[in-house]
């Protein structure tokens, strides 16, 4: 097993570290920039409702977080398509316009947001089995592939049983140039973290219908980019959720 100092890991976070005496000087890879949406042209378009009123009470945002725990157990029953809407805009709606930018309701590094956002569905009222990709700008979902593929995806994420009784597991990529092109190496960092602010999102709305969440980090990449059918290069899988009808306590 090699020494911490001799990891990969470690070896990035060094050279991406900033100083005061580099951070002027360092040079900058020339890195194009990727587009800032990503919309599937030809696909199927399933409309997202834009309200939820009644669905959750505002005023309480600190019992949900109290309350907010990983929750494996799920029931096997559906959630409403108005729930997944609720899921989705709570993870990356766009809230305002700045100029070219659409902000979100999650934060990212120069309102880049270079994060985007696949749903596997199999029990969601409302909405064929199948794997769809958030189109944030439309406030849609695109359908990628028909059929069911929870089996398929607890085997990618290290054989995880839970996934298969969610009712739809969220996935997501990183589109590098995005971030990079302005940022560099440290850019990377940048994304992940934006990836951490959207998860976070996502669960809190998840405990606030009273739903379960469980964010999966460990899993098989090309697996999953094959699935999305990303190239693993110009766009990867770097983080998931699973949502369903809660049953018992998490951890």
């Amino acid at each position: 097993m090699p020494d911490l100092k001799n990891t990969i890991a470690f070896l990035y976070l060094q050279e991406t570290k900033f100083n005061r005496s580099t951070i002027y000087d360092r040079p900058r890879p020339n890195i194009l920039p990727g587009e800032p949406f990503k919309r599937y042209k030809n696909a199927e378009k399933v409309l997202l409702k834009r309200r939820w009123e009644g669905h959750v009470d505002t005023n309480d945002l600190w019992s949900i977080l109290q309350k907010r725990r990983s929750r494996r157990n799920y029931t096997g029953g559906p959630i409403s398509i108005d729930e997944l809407s609720l899921l989705l805009w709570s993870a990356q709606g766009v809230t305002a316009q700045a100029g070219p930018y659409y902000l979100r309701t999650a934060p990212s590094a120069g309102a880049l947001y270079p994060i985007e956002t696949y749903v596997v569905i199999e029990r969601v009222s409302g909405i064929e089995p199948g794997i769809y990709h958030f189109d944030v700008k439309g406030f849609q979902l695109e359908t990628i592939s028909r059929g069911l593929f929870l089996g398929d995806l607890a085997r990618s994420a290290l054989g995880q049983g839970f996934i298969r009784s969610a009712s739809c597991v969220f996935l997501w990529s990183a589109v590098l140039r995005r971030t990079m092109s302005k940022y560099g190496a440290r850019g990377l960092r940048y994304i992940f973290l934006d990836a951490g602010h959207i998860c976070q999102n996502l669960l809190l709305a998840a405990e606030a219908l009273e739903l379960g969440a469980c964010p999966v980090a460990a899993f098989f990449d090309e697996e999953l980019n094959e699935m999305l059918g990303l190239d693993g290069i110009e766009e990867t899988a770097i983080y998931m959720a699973a949502i369903g009808r809660k049953r018992g306590e998490g951890l």
